[in-house]
């Protein structure tokens, strides 16, 4: 079977840049790796951005992807008929339906999103190189025609008495039909909410003094159920007794995971009843029956439309007890459709649209602290974190 490559792409898993390298290669060699995954990745529909960037200092024009390569999808032997000539379409097509390439390529952008920051080039070429990444890694999930493989990952909080708290999680696969079903992976909020928890007990409530008389907690928006897990985990290192917490999301493949996830770090074989349960909750019709059942609430990177601040308000007035707290998380990104988001949470607060109690009491933002991104944790379009201490005043 007789075959030219030209025109094909080349395969991820042969042609990326190693991670272990990643810091040192060039502005070229990264944009070319990234052309290479969006002509293979992004057939139809073409991103407004994907041009080659600009720097503040010159340099070359990006480098097309080296020469053709065997592929592994094809080879060439002399003296077949061209009528069984493999077309370099349908390499090309059979290279985008691997799914260990498709797993490779994900992984490297992740890993290129990751190290962002650290990567040695002007803001303009990072904030490109972020956002063809970004665009790049959706397309992938979106137009996904082969199950990916989900990614178990370990979390270990250090607490204020020297204990640590260890989570353990499976990240599954975003889906290919709902794109709003994120909470199937952990977000950087959540990681950094969990280990300021695990250090800060006492700030936020999670002591055995602090849940004296208080039974329950809720988390909205849960997604792997990170936080919830950790607070139970933690729960026992600080001496506090028995509590109720209850992981909630709206999107039922999301609570299959994160039930996944309970049974992962409190097996049914160890525990008569886990210290987790989860239910689904719909923010824009919370049930009659949860009205100010939650002494404490909890929600990290759930906003991600300017509808979603007035619906988790409203939703957190109905949830949140008269003395309850609210913590919530959100992730400022400057770069790509989620900027802004921060503004839609502070303009959901204001004076006037503040939900009141029968007893005269307002619903409000009690105090707010930027928190610094860390690295190694969250994405490269994330600049930072804004946590919020919300409740009746």
């Amino acid at each position: 079977m007789s075959v030219s490559l030209t025109g094909s792409c080349l395969p991820p898993s042969s042609s990326l840049p190693p991670i272990r390298s990643l810091l040192s290669a060039s502005e070229d060699q990264i944009f070319a790796a990234l052309k290479n995954l969006q002509t293979l990745y992004c057939p139809v529909r073409l991103p407004t951005t994907i041009s080659h960037p600009t720097s503040k200092r010159e340099h070359t024009s990006i480098v097309s992807p080296p020469g053709p390569a065997d592929s592994g999808y094809a080879s060439q032997d002399e003296g077949e008929d061209d009528e069984n000539q493999v077309t370099p379409e349908e390499v090309t097509a059979a290279l985008r339906a691997d799914p260990f390439e498709r797993t490779f390529a994900t992984q490297w952008l992740n890993s290129l999103l990751a190290r962002s920051e650290e990567i040695e080039v002007d803001d303009d070429v990072r904030e490109k190189l972020v956002d063809d990444a970004g665009f790049i890694l959706s397309s992938l999930f979106e137009n996904a025609d082969e199950e990916e493989e989900a990614l178990t990952r370990d979390f270990c909080f250090p607490t204020s008495s020297g204990d640590s708290v260890k989570v353990t999680l499976n990240d599954a696969p975003l889906s290919s039909t709902d794109h709003t079903a994120v909470g199937l992976q952990s977000w950087g909020a959540s990681i950094v909410l969990s280990s300021m928890m695990c250090a800060e007990p006492e700030r936020f409530g999670l002591t055995e003094d602090s849940l004296a008389g208080k039974r329950t907690i809720i988390e909205l928006g849960a997604g792997t159920g990170l936080v919830s897990l950790a607070v139970a985990k933690l729960l026992p290192v600080v001496g506090a007794g028995p509590v109720s917490i209850t992981a909630t999301d709206y999107h039922p493949a999301v609570l299959e995971n994160c039930n996944a996830n309970i049974e992962t770090n409190f097996p049914s074989s160890s525990y008569d009843r886990p210290p987790v349960e989860t239910a689904i909750l719909d923010w824009a019709q919370p049930p009659t029956h949860m009205k100010s059942a939650s002494d404490l609430l909890i929600a990290s990177d759930v906003v991600y439309a300017p509808e979603h601040a007035a619906w988790l308000r409203d939703c957190a007035a109905h949830l949140l007890a008269r003395n309850g707290v609210f913590w919530l998380m959100v992730t400022v990104r400057k770069t790509g459709k989620f900027e802004g988001i921060p503004d839609t949470v502070e303009a959901a607060f204001e004076p006037e649209l503040c939900p009141k109690s029968d007893g005269g009491m307002t619903f409000t933002i009690l105090e707010r602290e930027f928190v610094e991104k860390r690295r190694g944790i969250g994405r490269g379009d994330e600049s930072g974190y804004n946590l919020y201490r919300i409740g009746w005043a």
